[in-house]
């Protein structure tokens, strides 16, 4: 098997298990380097070709990005080939980091300095409802319940659904948007001038 055939066997295993096009991105890449750099068929890649992509490529990035790269092998080599080549590989520990987070005044200030109406609005939901940008981009009108004072989340993270609660202080805000965006014949909450905002 050459290493197109694997690549592509590899992308259709992904598509059926229903992994994201992030994920599919990631996995199928981190195997094609791998094959590049082994210049081997994927099926004579072994456990030491993998330690030496690892020695030579990725001792001085994090320890995440090393465990999705074994995460990406392995996947790819267990669907298809039905072994593990990372079996015999430690996996680093994850580093625990503190995020650095905004105090409520540095927020405050951030949303302040912010002109256009639409993206302060799109900004203060984002912080206040606690939302993913591509949560925000795809939320429809009709994701919108005014009279409950929630709104639904469609396929989030996870592909799950999920409800959040409609701020107070943001509330006649987003029914104003809402109204016009029916007015409009707007399918989504918020979109730029040529339609759907892009994530």
């Amino acid at each position: 098997m050459n290493k197109q055939e694997f690549l592509k066997k590899l992308e259709t295993e992904l598509k059926i298990s229903k992994n994201s096009g992030h994920t599919i991105r990631n996995y199928v890449n981190v195997n094609s380097q791998l094959i590049d750099f082994s210049k081997k068929q994927p099926e004579q890649i072994s456990e030491d070709d993998v330690k030496s992509f690892i020695a030579e490529n990725l001792t001085d990035k994090s320890s995440s990005t090393i465990i999705l790269f074994l995460s990406a092998i392995k996947y790819a080599y267990s669907s298809i080939l039905g072994k593990d080549i990372t079996a015999g590989i430690k996996r680093p520990k994850k580093e625990r980091k503190i995020p650095s987070v905004l105090t409520k005044q540095e927020v405050r200030q951030l949303l302040n300095s912010i002109e256009n109406k639409k993206s302060r609005l799109m900004l203060s939901l984002l912080y206040a409802a606690g939302l993913r940008v591509s949560e925000l981009v795809n939320l429809k009108v009709e994701d919108i319940n005014f009279k409950e004072k929630i709104g639904h989340i469609r396929q989030g993270k996870g592909r799950k659904d999920r409800i959040f609660n409609i701020p107070s202080f943001l509330f006649s805000q987003l029914q104003k948007q809402a109204e016009k965006q029916e007015k409009n014949k707007e399918e989504y909450l918020f979109t730029g001038p040529k339609g759907q905002l892009s994530q």
